[in-house]
């Protein structure tokens, strides 16, 4: 059974001169135990995503079901299932309360009573935070307790709004053998969103990319970014910095993003693809592909880059 099921969603925002479609007809599984990474440059729809999940962000279509719940706004049944680490922890902590009255706020929104102390100690903190303010402790002490509070509920499902942005690399690296650490003791599922490829490809099973509110290639972690086949998702990590090449930036691509108030037929990355045709224009297009092991991943494109690769070697 999955966690999670969202089928053809879609998030609309009024803006002057039309509407934005944050959302277009997204549709992601999180499977049982697994931790599943939405990736994609900002604007993309990530965060939107997340929100609709949670129940925070309306749908103007579509359906998004929580262990065969449909979510429809808040409720202490989504609430009771979905647990939120944000990017920020300070943000997330009222500043005016001690820690142990933020978490046990938490748990009465539920029903639940919780143990304050066993929870922060899975976390990596001792009693003491627990009887102090926020601002009295470092960034990554803050960050732990962002992370601790949601698991007081022991939800099946997690998720992470780049919990590691604000960090530096020594006590990033923490957090996520944290995150894995704890995935793997509660056999929660993770919805992680991040613009760090390298976090993803560390902690992510599987890895869906998303461009102008649609996902537009979907699988694997280690298919993903040993072969992309959707030219969004190369041009996507051939952005990250690597170590195998120095003092060269990528070279950008073509063209500029185009007005989100479009109302798209085809691939959205038309008009910034070296490889479009007529067709693209019209039809996104769908492929799937199944690996030896019956691990499936999706793109959306006509002229994936290994097709292309191999006219080009012909």
């Amino acid at each position: 059974m999955n966690v999670l099921e969202v089928r053809d969603a879609r998030v609309e925002f009024q803006s002057p001169g039309g509407v934005v479609r944050a959302l277009d007809g997204v549709s992601l599984d999180v499977h049982e135990s697994e931790i599943v990474a939405v990736v994609g440059e900002s604007g993309c729809g990530k965060t939107t995503l997340a929100r609709a999940v949670l129940g925070l962000q309306p749908l103007a279509a579509g359906t998004i079901n929580l262990l065969g719940q449909s979510v429809d706004g808040v409720s202490a049944g989504v609430a009771s299932k979905v647990g939120m680490v944000w990017q920020d922890p300070y943000a997330s902590l009222n500043p005016k309360w001690k820690v142990s009255r933020a978490v046990a706020e938490a748990a009465s929104v539920i029903g639940q009573s919780v143990n304050p102390s066993e929870i922060f100690k899975e976390v990596g903190l001792d009693d003491r935070f627990l009887d102090q303010y926020p601002h009295q402790r470092r960034g990554a002490q803050r960050e732990r307790a962002g992370v601790g509070l949601p698991l007081e509920k022991k939800p099946p499902l997690v998720i992470c709004d780049e919990p590691t942005a604000a960090l530096d690399l020594s006590i990033r690296a923490q957090i996520l053998n944290l995150l894995k650490d704890i995935q793997r003791s509660r056999r929660c599922s993770f919805l992680y969103i991040s613009h760090d490829l390298m976090t993803v490809r560390f902690l992510a099973d599987r890895v869906a990319v998303m461009y102008l509110g649609r996902i537009v290639e979907e699988g694997p972690t280690e298919a993903i970014f040993s072969s992309p086949r959707h030219p969004y998702t190369k041009a996507l990590m051939d952005s990250a910095p690597t170590l195998d090449v120095l003092h060269h930036l990528p070279d950008a691509l073509p063209g500029e993003i185009p007005d989100p108030r479009t109302r798209f037929e085809g691939c959205r990355f038309a008009g910034r693809c070296a490889f479009a045709s007529e067709l693209c224009a019209t039809d996104p297009g769908r492929t799937e592909e199944s690996s030896s092991d019956g691990a499936i991943r999706a793109f959306y494109c006509h002229h994936p880059l290994r097709d292309v690769e191999a006219i080009a070697v012909g």
